[in-house]
This record gives C-alpha cells, sequence and structure tokens, in this order.
C-alpha cells in the first residue's frame, strides 16, 4: 500500500455505517464558476478532464464525492461519469439551495426538499444517496424548526432512498441541533475560522459524523502574507488534529493540487497514528 495514498486510512462517518476517505473531492468546479468564492478564476473542465480527475482521485484512495443542485450541471455531468462505479464511492448531495442565473435562491419545504432528493438521483444515475444535507442560508435553526425539511429526509432515509442526512450550516447552534436529530453536520474549520468547534466536540462524544468545508479557506490560506511555510500541511494537522473529524471536502480541479493534498493528509494522519500507537 502507498503510504502518499488514502485507500487503508478510511474512517467511519459517526454511526452511519458508511466508511469514508479523510478527504473527499468536491465538485461545485465541476458544475458552477459563477458566484465562488475563490482566490482566482478557473475554467470548468471537460468531460474528458473530469473523468480523468475523478480516476486520479480514486487511484488515490479517495471514496467520498460532494455535489449538490447548487453546483451548476455537477451533478448532471457525474451521473454518466461515474456509470459502473456506484460501489467506489460514498456520494454526498444537499437540498435546500438552487442556483439559477447567477442567484441562490432557497426552499426547505417538505415538497421540495423530496422533489429535490428525487432530482438527485435521477441526475446521478443511482438508487440511493448516501448522505444528504440541508444546504443552508444561515439562518440554522429556522431551517431546522421549520418541521419539514429534516422530518421528510427522515422519511427518504426510512425508505432506503438515502442513507443518512444532516446539515450543512454556519453556526454552531445549528450545528448542534443537526447532530442532536441526525447523523453528520458540514461545518467550516480552518486556520483563520474555528468558531464551530463545539460542533465538532459534540460529534467526537456522541458518534457523529462531521465533514470540514473550506478546509483550506477555499484556497485563501495558501495566499498572502500570513500563510504558514506549509498552509495546507499546518490546515490539516489542525482539522485530523480533532478527534471529531470524519473527513476534510477539497475542492481542486487541479490533478497536481489533489495529488499534493492527499499525500500531505496521508503523511499527517500516519503520523498522528504513530504517535498514538
Amino acid at each position: 500500500m502507498k503510504t502518499d495514498s488514502l485507500h487503508d486510512l478510511l474512517r467511519p462517518l459517526g454511526s452511519t455505517g458508511l466508511l469514508v476517505s479523510p478527504l473527499g473531492l468536491g465538485t461545485v468546479k465541476l458544475g458552477r464558476d459563477q458566484g465562488v468564492k475563490y482566490p482566482s478564476g478557473f475554467a470548468i473542465p471537460d468531460d474528458q478532464a473530469a473523468r480523468a480527475l475523478l480516476e486520479l482521485a480514486r487511484e488515490l484512495g479517495i471514496n467520498l464525492l460532494d455535489t449538490a443542485p447548487a453546483y451548476g450541471r455537477s451533478e448532471e455531468r457525474l451521473g454518466p461519469l461515474l456509470r459502473g462505479q456506484r460501489q467506489d464511492w460514498v456520494i454526498v448531495s444537499k437540498v435546500g439551495e438552487e442556483f439559477d442565473s447567477g442567484q441562490s435562491r432557497f426552499d426547505f419545504s417538505a415538497r421540495h426538499t423530496r422533489a429535490s432528493v428525487e432530482r438527485s438521483l435521477r441526475r446521478l444515475e443511482t438508487d440511493y444517496l448516501d448522505l444528504v444535507l440541508v444546504h443552508s442560508d444561515g439562518n440554522d435553526l429556522a431551517i431546522l424548526d421549520n418541521g419539514e425539511v429534516y422530518p421528510t429526509l427522515a422519511a427518504l432515509k426510512a425508505e432506503g432512498k438515502i442513507r443518512a442526512f444532516g446539515l450543512s450550516g454556519k453556526t454552531v447552534e445549528g450545528g448542534l441541533r443537526a447532530l442532536r436529530d441526525g447523523d453528520c453536520a458540514m461545518v467550516t474549520y480552518n486556520l483563520a475560522e474555528q468558531g464551530e468547534r463545539p460542533v465538532l466536540d459534540y460529534a467526537a462524544t456522541h458518534a457523529k459524523g462531521i465533514l470540514i468545508k473550506k478546509a483550506l479557506a477555499s484556497g485563501h490560506v495558501c495566499v498572502g502574507d500570513q500563510a504558514p511555510q506549509d498552509p495546507v500541511q499546518a490546515s490539516f494537522e489542525l482539522v485530523f488534529g480533532h478527534p471529531g473529524v470524519s473527513a476534510a471536502i477539497v475542492g481542486t480541479i487541479n490533478p497536481l493540487h489533489l495529488s499534493h493534498n492527499v499525500a500531505t493528509a496521508a503523511q499527517v494522519i500516519r503520523s498522528r497514528i504513530h504517535n498514538n500507537s
């Protein structure tokens, strides 16, 4: 087993029964180039480049894919690209946010939640999603208190259409509620932003899943005078230093960056395992 891959470093996503690679591949850049918060522009890769990126991710031991209806054409492109590989991937999608004509709009009703999941299943050409997260607009508690989105996801889980559900939120209170009543939370946690750490602490003591978004601050950790000497290593040491973290999502479409991220994450995690043994 290559020490710069993640094949033998799969870890449980809380108590969902899912085993995920410590790094997941975010796919917003496969479907959308408007309204994204990266430090530099990019071109959406064509099918050949996207297929090569997915093949590289799989070779490096990544089995976790993160997508969403709000990621433009990401879901509908992934469906054909992943044909024949469903058993190789843990697929995460979302509900609640739509992105049309350069603008986001939100709908957390029961009707939209169910319709969104059914549409994701069609686009991704699968009969189940491993994890569905509520794509918060920032009003986390209000969304969860509306009494529609979480009960609908629980029903879809009971029907076998999704295996687990949770919230991609923006507040500590929302994250804690999401974990109390669901399976997983996606939280921001990086060198510059650690305000949601209590959500990680709760997950660690209650066997809940945590996915980290913006682990590299959407790429901003790598630029500027305040960047550490090795910002990727410093970021992963922070993220994987917390026992509540299941995986971090990285959204690169650059094969060299992906390979470097995987090698760095593998080194950080193996070093922690060695030091704790």
